[in-house]
């Protein structure tokens, strides 16, 4: 019995060479770990370390008291959303059918556009059009949200243009029945250009033989993107919407908040403006803590969720399943 243990650990590996013990390679790599450390520290302190804040969900907390002084409540911050709050409630609401929206809409948006840009001829053409899109990823939410007011604004461009023809002017900025069509355009328009790297590198990976085996045999443009391309980048895609539905329940803290006060709370408050507005704003920091906390595991459900169904369907998702 022992003879057949001593000869499994010598067994060489597939390369033909046996697997060195873990300190030894972590000792031959030594240059690699000292670069990973600094980021390693980084994602610790500011992403892990702070998870243990989480503890104020069960307490009302006061800031000026500190967490050791503050009274413990049980479970009476989570009453918000067990008892069904009608404000918490609104938030949910316009939370949920904001991730629809922009699930249908804006997830899909680089997929088309990538698509577009890889069919282009001229590398020159595609390199320039693919500068232009990513600008817009660059500027922050407060410089968006007054490029929207200057274009769509009562006297913004839009409409003057309207009242210097004799046209009906329209109302958009402010106007709560297009508000969050108007929030899924700024998102579009924001971040779909920088969306396309990820969904370009896939694309590239694609051999150029089966397009032209697909061509001699007279398969159409729509026929080749159709059994080619998409099927040569659904890995990505579905990796991409999975960790998307992690993020699916924060639909634009900064680009809502900027925009709230004209249209009201009624149709904007989401989630994370209720979190603000009520919890940190109105004092109630255990609250913000628990429905903080309630987000994050219903965040991790979505992902594993997805990470099974893309199993089934034989895809690795986020992981390799075993």
């Amino acid at each position: 019995m022992a003879r057949s243990t001593s000869a499994a650990e010598d067994r060489p590996t597939v390369s033909g060479q046996r697997r060195a013990p873990w300190w030894l390679r972590l000792w031959r790599d030594k240059a690699l770990v000292l670069f990973l450390i600094p980021g390693t520290a980084a994602l610790l302190i500011f992403h892990y370390f702070p998870l243990a804040g989480n503890v104020i969900a069960w307490q009302d907390y006061q800031p000026f008291l500190g967490i050791e002084n503050s009274d413990w409540v049980a479970w009476d911050n989570f009453e918000v959303i067990v008892n069904g709050d009608p404000r918490f409630l609104t938030a949910l609401k316009n939370t949920l059918i904001l991730t629809l929206m922009q699930s249908v809409l804006v997830f899909p948006a680089p997929i088309i556009l990538a698509v577009l840009l890889n069919s282009l001829f001229s590398e020159r053409i595609k390199h320039l059009a693919q500068s232009i899109l990513y600008l817009p990823h660059f500027l922050s939410w407060v410089i968006v949200v007054a490029v929207f007011q200057q274009m769509l604004g009562g006297s913004g461009l839009l409409n003057n243009f309207l009242r210097a023809n004799d046209f009906t002017t329209v109302s958009i900025i402010g106007n709560p029945d297009v508000f969050r069509v108007l929030l899924t355009s700024q998102v579009i328009w924001k971040d779909t250009g920088w969306a396309t790297i990820l969904f370009l590198a896939a694309l590239s990976q694609i051999s150029s033989e089966l397009y032209e085996a697909a061509s001699v045999d007279g398969a159409s443009r729509w026929r080749q993107t159709w059994h080619i391309t998409l099927p040569g980048i659904r890995g990505v895609i579905i990796l991409l919407f999975i960790l998307k539905l992690g993020d699916s329940l924060s639909v634009g803290f900064e680009q809502i908040l900027l925009q709230q006060a004209a249209v009201g709370r009624e149709v904007s408050e989401v989630i994370d403006t209720y979190v603000y507005n009520f919890g940190i704003v109105g004092g109630n920091w255990g609250v913000a803590a628990a429905i903080g906390l309630v987000k994050g595991v219903v965040g991790v459900a979505l992902v594993l969720g997805a990470n099974k169904l893309a199993h089934v369907f034989g895809e690795d998702g986020v992981y390799r399943h075993g």
